[in-house]
């Protein structure tokens, strides 16, 4: 699985006008210049960029086209630098499977009382923009337009959450979410038609099953455990009556877990706490080796919920971490909801003020030998963002999304499970029943920060349905 520091490619087609080559010598190389030093130098501080010259004929539109595709850039990012005849790059741009955002930039900042017609000639793309636009939409082809100035304060913040969005999208169509064991009997939010999945998301799905788990975890060798055992001693806080034999345990399900994630490739997965109570060989439930494949990235969602999983996975990809989530109970006093799950967060995320606790579940949530133990972390608190992936009418996808806030709250000692608050920002009755009208199921994801333009442009880019609550 790739590193999720990975920045986004963006292959920039910039267009000029070829009779310019004529009557203005000099003009294209000055507004490349202009383009690769005071432009993309910048915009490389968030996504990779692909550029070698502008281009002004359609045969050298169509090769750099093509080029980009060979070389698997996330999004193709248009740039007219002069006037540039829509006509050139149509063909180009309505073959190309690549996402397209037209950016519409110039140099100058003001027109004056100096203004010249050195400075017009400059400073004219803008109408290549319409024109491109123009045809783009009469010919059915899919794009975004971004308007900035490279000295606006956030001048690169639209191309970059595209491009973020692109590139998450992307990497959708070549995931692979893993199950274990079976969907949770009844739960219908996240029943799902896997060859819908499949053609149009492009994810795909591999069945896991509670025996590999069970063999894998038995064959652990001695030192990953110790090595395991060590870092749940540095790392956590300890309840005083964990033995040594829990400690063991629950490292030998992480080493079995992740063993599987790598052995298969998996980007995101999702078990049936059911299923392994119904093997009498497993020892414990994986809840510690979940909360930390989360922190590195793995998406996850609990009780055989696919979706869910990739759900987390891609709001991960977009602005991680991002910790599945579920909510349990509401605060009408506090005008926020209670997060919970049976032993699972994204331990990345927990508040850094003290230690995570590692206990061991009161109650067993099904049939093991040993005792469960989860990380019973509290989240961070701050600004953040709650997203489900979700199936509407007419099998189309949707987004659920809505900014929230993680309060600082928990953890709470007489918890031995993970859970933390999120206040909503209208009357929570309100924004509970939106969330419901929206088709928002019980399973869904939170990251920090404001993930909303990110998530409206994967929205864009899936063909999918975006219902902010």
């Amino acid at each position: 699985m790739p590193a999720m520091s990975d920045r986004p490619r963006v292959g920039v087609l910039a267009l000029t006008l070829e009779l310019y080559e004529q009557l203005a010598p000099g003009l294209r190389q000055g507004r490349e210049r202009w383009l690769r030093d005071e432009v993309l130098a910048r915009l490389e501080n968030t996504v990779q960029v692909e550029f070698d010259r502008a281009v002004f004929r359609r045969e050298e539109i169509d090769r750099l086209v093509a080029r980009y595709e060979a070389a698997g850039v996330d999004a193709l990012a248009v740039v007219c630098l002069t006037y540039a005849p829509s006509q050139l790059a149509l063909p180009a741009l309505a073959r190309t499977r690549l996402p397209i955002i037209v950016w519409n930039t110039q140099e100058l900042w003001a027109v004056g009382g100096d203004f010249d017609t050195a400075a017009m000639i400059d400073n004219h793309g803008v109408h290549g923009t319409q024109d491109l636009a123009s045809v783009l939409v009469r010919s059915g082809v899919r794009f975004e337009y971004v308007t900035s100035h490279p000295r606006d304060p956030d001048a690169f913040r639209q191309l970059s959450d595209f491009c973020v969005a692109a590139a998450a999208v992307a990497r959708l169509r070549r995931a692979c979410v893993g199950l274990i064991g079976y969907p949770f009997p009844g739960m219908g939010d996240f029943a799902v038609d896997t060859t819908h999945l499949a053609a149009t998301l492009g994810a795909r799905w591999t069945a896991l099953s509670v025996e590999e788990y069970v063999g894998r975890a038995s064959g652990v060798p001695a030192a990953e455990i110790d090595t395991l055992v060590a870092q749940y001693r540095d790392t956590y806080d300890l309840a005083d009556d964990l033995t040594e034999e829990d400690l063991s345990a629950t490292a030998r399900a992480e080493y079995a877990l992740r063993a599987m994630v790598a052995e298969h490739r998996l980007d995101a997965l999702s078990y049936q706490f059911l299923a392994f109570g119904e093997d009498e060989r497993t020892e414990t439930l994986p809840f510690v080796a979940a909360s930390r494949l989360m922190a590195d990235g793995v998406g996850f969602a609990g009780e055989g919920d696919l979706v869910g999983a990739l759900g987390t996975w891609l709001l991960g990809r977009l602005q991680g971490p991002a910790s599945f989530s579920e909510i349990f109970t509401i605060d009408f006093a506090g005008n926020a909801l209670f997060m919970s799950h049976m032993g699972e967060v994204n331990v990345g995320m927990a508040r850094r003020d003290r230690k995570v606790a590692l206990v061991a579940r009161k109650q067993p949530i099904t049939r093991t030998r040993a005792r469960q133990l989860v990380l019973a972390a509290s989240l961070q608190p701050g600004p953040a963002t709650l997203c489900a992936l979700a199936q509407g009418p007419e099998r189309r996808w949707r987004l659920v999304a809505g900014r929230v806030r993680i309060d600082d709250f928990g953890p709470l000692v007489r918890l031995g499970v993970p859970h933390f608050k999120l206040a909503v920002d209208r009357d929570v009755r309100e924004w509970l029943s939106a969330y419901a009208k929206a088709g928002g199921p019980h399973h869904h994801a939170v990251c920090f920060g404001d993930a909303m333009p990110r998530l409206r442009a994967t929205a864009r880019l899936l063909d999918a349905d975006f219902c902010e609550v």
